[in-house]
């Protein structure tokens, strides 16, 4: 029986054409990481499963993917796991080399990550993810928050979609002081998570959610109110203060909510920012500042990118406190999205800039040469090894590269060689070492 070739179920491999436009998204998100001062690093693919779960939260232990030695059945004796995200491998990366980092620790990551999620359409379990976090000793200005979220916003400028993108922030405190205001502390977790996926239900399923909590109708009242503010600055916050809820970390939030804000219109991002109480982000480990962005001309595709502030996600692993702020951009994620909508430009990325075409064996020689002193100049080469006719050559050449050169007995015996563009159709002498009149080897 022969064995199944296709990919596994949840992953994603492209064909060259289409992974040169993924790479192109990649470069643009690192240089632009690099560009706003954060320093890329690498975590192991595998990390302890304690290290892993340490302050994870939610579903993730259930979507682990757990390694087991070969004739070993039992998963409760597996101690080692694949990341699931950079985060928390992060965290400990930092205790691990705390000695020597400069903090804040301005960093970038990009790499695979895996989650045992139910595949489905844009829902990945392998899955490319772009990361930039900072990492303070002891504290962490709010300055750095708007840091994060205004790179994301650069980041997204840079892949010229055509379309805007919106960045909708809150903080997870403004949130936790109502639900303490409503004394509701014990069902916290459950209101969070209603509020978490009011946006993909109707209002009506929203309420009803919070009915089963069996919430007096006036709390239920004040939630759907609440959630359903957003806008600029200037009108939630003081919509917010409105409702006079006195409790200290409500305030707290609220005045961190203002200055992210404030911060963010004096970079000139107000009208790529608005406050918006429907995002609490689902991860345990936001503490404060949270943020999801979407593209408001395309909605149906969902957050594109996302994240938030953590003050104690290093606790497992340490007492010293390492406040951070950090945003990802889950890349394979938002390909299929954007590929889908039709949303990027095509590209030729994918293409060498030179196919080498000798006519015979007897010019292999002098192809390795040239296609030697291409690579030299910094140009992309292969060679053309192949016993068909020039035609066929050449159609393979046209499909693999920019420019072909064709090599004969004239070319080297002259030392001239012409290169063809095979999307103008226009003719060039190559210049490599010598300068010599060019003959046209491609006339008809």
């Amino acid at each position: 029986m022969k064995v199944n070739t296709s990919p596994i179920s949840g992953t994603q491999e492209l064909l060259p054409n289409t992974q040169a436009i993924f790479n192109s998204l990649k470069s643009k998100i690192a240089q632009t990481y690099h560009n706003h001062g954060y320093q890329e690093i690498e975590t192991p693919t595998i990390e302890r499963t304690e290290v892993l779960l340490a302050k994870a939260g939610g579903d993730t232990e259930k979507q682990i993917y757990k390694l087991i030695k070969t004739g070993d059945k039992s998963i409760e004796s597996a101690d080692q796991a694949l990341r699931f995200d950079h985060t928390v491998p992060l965290a400990r990366y930092v205790v691990e080399h705390e000695n020597d980092l400069q903090f804040p620790f301005k960093v970038a990551q990009l790499g695979t990550n895996f989650r045992g999620e139910r595949a489905q359409k844009g829902r990945f379990r392998e899955f490319y993810q772009c990361d930039i976090d900072i990492i303070g000793r002891n504290t962490l200005s709010l300055a750095y928050d708007a840091d994060v979220i205004s790179t994301l916003l650069d980041t997204y400028q840079n892949f010229e979609l055509g379309t805007p993108v919106l960045a909708r922030i809150n903080n997870r405190k403004i949130i936790s002081g109502l639900i303490n205001h409503l004394n509701l502390s014990d069902k916290s977790t459950e209101i969070i998570s209603i509020i978490d996926h009011s946006e993909k239900v109707t209002t009506e399923q929203t309420k009803f959610a919070l009915e089963e909590l069996e919430l007096p109708k006036d709390q239920v009242k004040t939630l759907l109110e609440f959630i359903d503010l957003h806008g600029p600055r200037s009108v939630v916050i003081k919509e917010l203060a409105n409702l006079e809820i006195d409790n200290p970390i409500f305030r707290e939030g609220l005045t961190e909510l203002d200055q992210v804000l404030y911060y963010l219109e004096a970079l000139g991002l107000e009208g790529q920012i608005e406050a918006d109480m429907k995002i609490v982000r689902g991860l345990d480990y936001y503490t404060g500042t949270v943020f999801e962005f979407i593209l408001p001309e395309h909605k149906n595709i969902g957050s594109v990118a996302g994240g938030g502030r953590y003050e104690n996600l290093t606790s497992h692993f340490t007492d010293k406190p390492f406040p951070g702020v950090g945003g990802s951009i889950g890349l394979t994620r938002l390909f299929f999205v954007l590929n889908d909508a039709k949303l990027l430009p095509p590209t030729t990325d994918s293409l060498l800039d030179y196919a080498v075409v000798p006519l015979s064996e007897h010019e292999y020689d002098e192809s390795f040469n040239v296609a030697n002193k291409l690579r030299a100049k910094g140009y992309s080469a292969t060679i053309v090894f192949s016993d068909k006719k020039l035609g066929d050559k050449l159609s393979y050449a046209s499909k693999v590269a920019k420019n072909g050169i064709v090599i004969g007995e004239s070319e080297v015996a002259s030392q001239s060689f012409i290169a063809k563009n095979f999307q103008t159709g226009e003719q060039s002498e190559v210049q490599l070492d010598v300068i010599s009149k060019p003959e046209d080897f491609w006339s008809d």
